[in-house]
């Protein structure tokens, strides 16, 4: 349930998705989650430091650590489904305009 409390939460996936590559400073971060408010961001971060997901560099940038490169790769079948779900959304939106 902790897993299901941490990930649940608006934007720690996100932040995980986008931490994927490798670090990225508090800026780029924001920027690349839609500019979400610096506030929110650094909570969230907090949770994701907390929990042992994400590390913060002596640089200031923030990463994955090893445990938060597990849960992106737990994430795989998440992402591959919804590649699915985005083609069957996209089909019956071509079907209905063609029936048009």
């Amino acid at each position: 349930m902790a897993a299901l409390d941490l990930f649940g939460r608006r934007w720690n996936l996100r932040i995980v998705w986008e931490l994927r590559h490798g670090p990225v400073g508090f800026r780029a971060l924001q920027e690349r989650c839609d500019n979400m408010s610096s506030s929110v961001l650094r909570q969230r971060l907090t949770e994701l430091l907390d929990a042992a997901v994400a590390e913060q560099h002596p640089d200031t940038a923030y990463a994955l650590t090893e445990l938060g490169h597990s849960a992106h790769r737990a994430l795989r079948p998440l992402v591959r489904w919804s590649a699915e779900w985005a083609a069957t959304l996209s089909a019956a939106g071509s079907e209905a305009e063609g029936g048009n």
